[in-house]
């Protein structure tokens, strides 16, 4: 049975997240600049990631880690592939004693996780669907399948333009994000 649950799981495109808060303010671009522009492009040239995307916290609850990157990826194996390993994972040598509240999971729930565009905001909540419903927003129900496997479960949704007042999302555990860029996509999309 669990040989079973195994292969399932790695045949089914999953959702990879990491996150991740800085702590030095003086070296904040260039982290970022060597994210961005070297860690997300190694990242999808890896065989399995199909697409990535990165956001900053821009509002909600104040112990949530600052970046967000979001990957789809084909199954659970691509992280521990030897490719992963020599071209996407690793690399944070230089950044780790900067690095705090580092979490990773693989959450399933969608197929392919939406791309967000720079007028468009990320709305997360790790509580409910309730608040984002209420709002009209159509949400994305995630579970987490892999590694850390906290929080349980994050429900999802894209707005254009963000209610009057924003503020209630955050007093409804709400957190907002700001994407950092256009969402990376493999040629096997």
């Amino acid at each position: 049975m669990n040989l079973w649950w195994k292969t399932r799981l790695n045949e089914v495109r999953m959702i990879y997240t990491v996150e991740c808060s800085f702590t030095d303010p003086a070296a904040e671009n260039e982290w970022n600049a060597f994210y961005s522009d070297e860690k997300l492009p190694a990242l999808i040239s890896v065989s399995g990631f199909l697409t990535s995307q990165r956001f900053k916290l821009s509002g909600g609850i104040p112990s949530t880690p600052t970046y967000l990157a979001i990957h789809t990826i084909a199954n659970e194996g691509v992280l521990e592939s030897a490719d992963y390993h020599q071209n996407g994972g690793g690399n944070f040598a230089k950044w780790q004693p900067m690095i705090t509240n580092w979490h990773r999971n693989i959450y399933g729930g969608v197929e392919r996780f939406p791309d967000v565009t720079n007028d468009q905001r990320l709305l997360i909540s790790n509580e409910s669907g309730d608040a984002l419903r209420a709002l009209g927003f159509q949400v994305l129900r995630l579970w987490a399948t892999g590694l850390d496997r906290t929080p349980m479960e994050r429900w999802v949704a894209i707005s254009g333009s963000l209610p009057d007042p924003a503020h209630r999302l955050k007093a409804d555990g709400v957190c907002i994000y700001v994407p950092m860029g256009s969402q990376l996509q493999s040629d096997s999309t």
